[in-house]
């Protein structure tokens, strides 16, 4: 069983669909630093120094067949993934903008009456955007701004930490997508303590790294966070939290409504586990950081490699190309 999941991780179109990021990110080497960058590309947001902490900017398209198929959905997500991406970092979000193309009309109330859901369940404003009417195809991407006074990062995972992770386990699979909604039936306040957990973890120094789960699935987003900290693991597939409804496979892809990987020091890891408990959210051991560059996986008696590093890619992105 496990070199049937292997495969389909490795040949996931959520992962695959990362590849291309590397060309693009040294097409911009020369320009991405004029005295404040902390962290360009390769994290879940653009890490900028100021005077009393840290911006936080990232931005997020919204798959094509998604906005086809559900224009409402899309434009909730649009906003979850951003602030996703912020609340990762160990920062919270401040607004958003947005840029539109729409093929038709109709449309467009649909994706706005997604995107208002998602600010008003994040609390997070919508203060600006672009809209091309009248396009070959519709397209949604989101940009947002947060601030951090400490941060987590994708590049900062060493080895001897605990990986863990955070998921909300209740709530429902959208439609036939793999999206799963945690967030949508909970209430405002519910989602926003939920995520202010992160931000303790990052300001008490609980972490030193976090991802939240997105595209790649659960072990994609490990093997990200792997690439750009230069390390490798060992991942026990039989620990990771998951609604009992699902078949595994499927859920190793899913993009939960709520859902993050962190490292640790193990003597950090109850502290860690603890806030998010608290706050009904399931959150466990599920491996450990090695220097091997191999991301390792155990299922009952079965071990694999699901990325060797030392000649894979998912992003190509490394900490040997930050700005710092």
């Amino acid at each position: 069983m496990l070199e049937t999941i292997i495969k389909s991780i490795r040949e996931y179109e959520g992962v695959t669909r990362k590849n291309p990021i590397k060309t693009l990110t040294t097409c911009f080497s020369e320009v991405d630093d004029f005295g404040h960058t902390e962290i360009s590309f390769g994290d879940d947001s653009a890490v900028l120094k100021t005077d009393d902490g840290y911006l936080l900017f990232a931005a997020d398209g919204i798959w094509s067949k998604l906005m086809d198929r559900d224009p409402v959905w899309a434009g909730y997500c649009a906003v979850l993934a951003n602030v996703n991406d912020i609340y990762a970092m160990g920062g919270r979000p401040l607004a958003l903008t947005n840029v539109m193309s729409i093929k038709d009309e109709k449309n467009c109330p649909r994706i706005i009456e997604g995107i208002c859901r998602g600010c008003t369940k994040f609390k997070v404003p919508m203060v600006g955007g672009h809209l091309h009417p009248n396009t070959q195809t519709e397209s949604l991407s989101i940009s947002i701004i947060g601030k951090a006074t400490r941060v987590l990062t994708s590049f900062d995972a060493t080895p001897g930490q605990d990986i863990l992770v955070a998921v909300d386990t209740t709530g429902e699979q959208h439609d036939e997508f793999l999206n799963w909604d945690s967030t949508s039936m909970k209430s405002p306040d519910e989602v926003v303590a939920r995520l202010d957990c992160i931000v303790e973890v990052a300001e008490k120094g609980y972490a030193t790294a976090c991802k939240d789960i997105s595209n790649p699935g659960l072990l994609g987003t490990i093997g990200m966070l792997l690439e750009t900290s230069e390390v490798g693991a060992t991942i026990d597939i039989d620990a990771i939290p998951r609604p009992e409804a699902l078949e595994l496979d499927t859920w190793l892809k899913m993009y939960p409504g709520f859902g993050f990987i962190l490292t640790c020091d193990p003597k950090r890891t109850s502290d860690v586990c603890g806030l998010f408990t608290k706050q009904g959210v399931e959150c466990a051991v599920i491996g450990t950081i090695n220097d091997s560059k191999r991301m390792e996986v155990t299922l009952g008696d079965e071990r694999g490699v699901l990325f060797d590093f030392s000649k894979d890619i998912i992003t190509g992105i490394t900490k040997r190309m930050l700005p710092r």
